[in-house]
Parts: C-alpha cells; sequence; structure tokens
C-alpha cells in the first residue's frame, strides 16, 4: 500500500504533493514502482495535528480518487461523508484510524462492496501520544479490533471485506510499539487480514536516531519483520525498495 498524502501537514511528505496535479503525477510513480492499492488521505493524523472539515478533506482528495479510477484506492479517513463520497469517486476500500465509530460510519461502508481496514487507536490525534497506558497493550489493542470485526459484521460488513491495523504510533510508546510487532502474530488469529503501517514513523527515529527523511532503511526492516510476523498489507511510503526488499523475502521462503 503507497501511500499519498494530499495535505500540507502530514509528518513525512506533508505538502510535496499537495496540488492534484502533483499528488497525481505522485499516485502513478508508485503504481509504477509496484504499489498493489494506493492510500489517499486529505487530513493529517499525525500527532497534535489540526482537525480538518469535511468540505476541505472532499476538496483535497476528490479530485484525486477521480483521476485514479481503475487504480485500487483506499480513502484515508473517519468520515462518513467523505467515506461515501470517496466510493462513489471509485475507491474501493476504506482507511479508517476511527475503526468506523463515528455515527454513520458503519452504514457508509456497509452500503457499499468496498473493503475496510479498522485502526486501533487511544485517544485522538491531539493528544494521543501525551499519556498512552495500557496493562497488556497486545491484549487490549486485540480485543478492540475483535469487538470492532463483530460490529462491522453485525452492521452487514462481510468478514471477507475486513481488514485491522493496530495502529502503531497513535496513543502508543516505543515499548508499546515494538511489543505490537513482537506480537504481530496472534493478531493474525482473529481471522482477518493485518495491515502494518510503521513507514518512517518516530518509533523508528528513537531507535535510530534519524530524522523523518533518513528512515529508509527502518522502514524496509520494520516492514518485512511485520511480513514475517504474518501482515497482509504492508502501508509505506517507499514502494520501490520496500517491493525489491519483499521480493527477495519471498524468493528464499517460497
Amino acid at each position: 500500500m503507497g501511500i499519498v498524502n494530499v495535505t500540507p501537514d502530514s509528518f513525512s511528505d506533508g505538502g510535496r504533493f499537495f496540488s492534484a496535479a502533483a499528488a497525481i503525477d505522485h499516485a502513478h510513480e508508485l503504481i509504477a514502482e509496484g504499489a498493489d492499492i494506493l492510500d489517499v488521505g486529505g487530513e493529517s493524523t499525525r500527532p497534535g495535528a489540526a482537525p480538518v472539515g469535511v468540505q476541505e478533506e472532499l476538496d483535497r482528495v476528490l479530485p484525486l480518487v477521480e483521476a485514479l479510477r481503475g487504480v485500487p484506492v483506499s480513502i484515508d479517513t473517519w468520515k462518513p461523508e467523505v467515506m461515501r463520497a470517496a466510493l462513489a469517486a471509485g475507491a474501493c476500500m476504506v482507511n479508517d484510524v476511527n475503526a468506523l465509530l463515528a455515527e454513520g460510519a458503519l452504514d457508509a461502508v456497509a452500503r457499499s462492496d468496498a473493503a475496510v481496514c479498522l485502526m486501533h487507536k487511544q485517544g485522538d490525534p491531539q493528544n494521543m501520544q501525551q499519556q498512552p497506558h495500557y496493562q497488556d497493550v497486545s491484549a487490549e489493542v486485540s480485543g478492540f479490533l475483535r469487538e470492532r470485526i463483530a460490529a462491522a459484521e453485525a452492521a452487514g460488513i462481510a468478514r471477507e471485506r475486513i481488514v485491522i491495523d493496530p495502529g502503531f504510533g497513535f496513543g502508543k510508546t516505543l515499548a508499546h510499539n515494538l511489543e505490537l510487532l513482537r506480537r504481530l502474530d496472534t493478531l493474525c488469529e482473529l481471522g482477518v487480514p493485518v495491515l502494518a503501517g510503521m513507514s518512517r514513523k518516530s518509533m523508528l527515529g528513537a531507535i535510530t536516531e534519524h530524522d523523518v527523511g533518513e528512515r529508509q532503511a527502518a522502514s524496509i526492516a520494520a516492514a518485512l519483520i511485520a511480513v514475517q510476523r504474518g501482515a497482509a498489507i504492508v502501508r509505506v511510503h517507499d514502494v520501490r525498495e520496500t517491493v525489491d526488499a519483499l521480493k527477495i523475502w519471498n524468493a528464499v521462503n517460497s
């Protein structure tokens, strides 16, 4: 899953692809580099990010989704209004950091035939990294996602359409993130594909002491570890390099 942020303030590439033309060019580059699906987002969810209104988010993402008809596109949003509009414009998946908890979100996905990724987070972007706390982070994340899978199925979303994401960096300390990665295989026991998104995140910077632009090698390593532990999808900025690494891993393990 290649990342296309149509935002001025995303932590890694905010502003680089803010214009529709730049975002469309970047999207096609990622497909050429081997991305199977593009995750298009119009609102940053980095720690401390300011919220974006529905219309502004629509103005950012719809031109891109419409321009990419025929390309597998995931819409990265928690807002039901944006979900519905993006799905109508051709998106085939909803990637929701809020796990369809917003009023109307379950219905927006259930009325489509789209896939959905349900993510765990603790708190909101404005406060989630202030004091994250868990008794057992793996068990609590797994329990939450199990409940959201059940809620999605009860709303009419078939299990075959559901993906889960433990939400690395979303209300987690470095220790929490490492424990989740260590035990990622336990999430696979929930019976749906697991998505892992650690690309360029601060957890990698905390370990390597590199700035966000110098975390490519760490991101590839994290993606490989996630795949080794059962992740079916890795959400990345550096598509070509991650695809090459996975080709080697798959050749050895085939």
